[in-house]
């Protein structure tokens, strides 16, 4: 019977370990999906960032496109009312 009752008590021993290690294993993927999840939070910022830069610089151009268009039909109307000489 004390071989039994050691074996069982290493046995429980083992079964702590494995529930310990089994708890601090799921904890550290938890952290690890987290800090994924940060990362991938960092690059979608990132991301947005250019994105909004891309914007503002698109209707800049935008605007100095229509500028020059004006400037082309202008530039256009005053060439036709001139009489050639």
């Amino acid at each position: 019977m004390n071989q039994f009752n050691r074996l069982v008590s290493e046995q429980m021993v083992t079964m702590e370990k494995l529930l310990y290690l089994q708890a601090e294993l799921e904890r550290c993927q938890q952290i690890e999906t987290e800090l994924l999840a940060l990362k991938n939070q960092t690059d979608l910022e990132s991301i947005q960032g250019d994105i909004q830069k891309m914007r503002k610089e698109l209707k800049e151009i935008q605007l100095m496109f229509e500028k020059q268009t004006e400037e082309v039909i202008n530039s256009y109307r005053e060439m036709n009312l001139t009489p050639s000489l």
